[in-house]
């Protein structure tokens, strides 16, 4: 008895593993190759593929109750609050801080109290893409105490033509495990907690416990649901975004004056005007260049360095090396942060 209907799913699964195709790609290709050796059975020529309509039947039947017993599981992994990484007491800056520092210490806008107060300030990164990578790895270079970073997706083929964090070996595995060991990697004096979910306008709490957020998400549904939980726990967001050859940052702070991001864009761009990256196409570099401003402008805040961006908004072209500044401003409307933080913004 043949049995070309086993062998056309391995050969499906086979060809997803070599060009790196998204888990949830793979699976929908599978389950339309078990849907056609199914339909065909119960037409009566199925005789080619091998088996039986129910043997094929129980046989999906068993795979999907596996995959739903796995997508429940991550479901519930999803929405654990990660456990708070335990702080030991501060033995002080050693020899080997002090030299892995030295480049930092000897500026004057930084300094001994510049680096101190990056080892002790609290980073929530939401995203370890194209971003997200850059950020995560100079953020924890520059020595920044604790880091969460939050991402839901795994790493693919696809995106190691810019996300530079991951390596070809790595496909399948987790953004946030994985990024979270090369920031540790690269300076065990950090630690990092990776979320391995989406950040929601839920959030709040989460959000609370850290001094700053980063954002390098690239839907706008997510960025509102982030800039939301921002503005009700009062924390400052620098957000970062690229499409192409361009790229933007700025830093949201309506909690200190400053502009949120429904200030800027109260509604959601029209389908097809800002099509994400996958669709766009983005230049490897960008991602890179955009990331290190938002890592910069992180130092600067934390550090009290040099002049932020809140109401302000930094613009790169890329293909032309070009870059203009704009001014931004808080809207007394915005839906979001104009009613109830004026009086506040003022006491702080």
């Amino acid at each position: 008895m043949t049995v070309l209907g086993f062998w056309l799913l391995v050969g499906v699964a086979l060809a997803g593993w070599i060009f790196g195709l998204p888990r949830r790609w793979l699976l929908a290709a599978l389950a339309a190759v078990w849907t056609v050796i199914e339909m065909a059975h119960m037409a009566g020529w199925g005789a080619a593929f091998g088996g039986s309509a129910r043997g094929w039947l129980v046989a999906g039947g068993l795979a999907g109750l596996v995959l739903a017993y796995r997508a429940g599981l991550a479901r519930l992994r999803s929405r654990a609050v990660p456990a708070p990484v335990p702080v030991p007491a501060d033995p002080g800056v050693t020899d080997a801080e002090l030299d892995r520092y030295a480049r930092h210490l000897v500026l004057r806008e930084i300094g001994g109290p510049g680096q101190m107060r990056l080892r002790d300030a609290r980073i929530l990164v939401v995203g370890a893409g194209g971003l997200g990578a850059p950020v995560c790895l100079y953020l924890a270079a520059a020595g920044v105490g604790r880091i969460t970073i939050a991402d839901d997706d795994t790493v693919s083929l696809s995106n190691l033509q810019r996300q530079v964090i991951f390596r070809s070996d790595q496909r399948g595995q987790g953004k946030a495990q994985t990024a979270a060991a090369a920031m540790h990697a690269l300076n065990p004096h950090v630690a990092v907690t990776p979320v391995p979910r989406r950040i929601t306008d839920a959030d709040i709490d989460l959000i609370a416990q850290h001094d700053l957020v980063l954002d390098g998400t690239d839907s706008f549904a997510a960025r509102e649901a982030i800039n939301r939980a921002c503005v009700t726990a009062r924390v400052p967001l620098i957000a970062g975004a690229i499409a192409q050859w361009e790229g933007q940052v700025t830093l949201y702070d309506p909690a200190r004056g400053g502009p949120c991001l429904a200030c800027l864009f109260p509604t959601a761009p029209a389908p097809g005007l800002a099509p994400p990256c996958a669709e766009a196409g983005v230049i490897g570099p960008l991602p890179g260049v955009v990331g290190s401003m938002m890592a910069l402008e992180a130092i600067k805040h934390l550090t009290g360095a040099g002049q932020g961006l809140r109401g302000r908004m930094l613009i790169f072209d890329g293909l032309y090396g070009e870059s203009r500044m704009i001014g931004t401003a808080r809207r007394p409307d915005c839906p979001v942060c104009g009613s109830g933080l004026e009086g506040r913004a003022e006491r702080s």
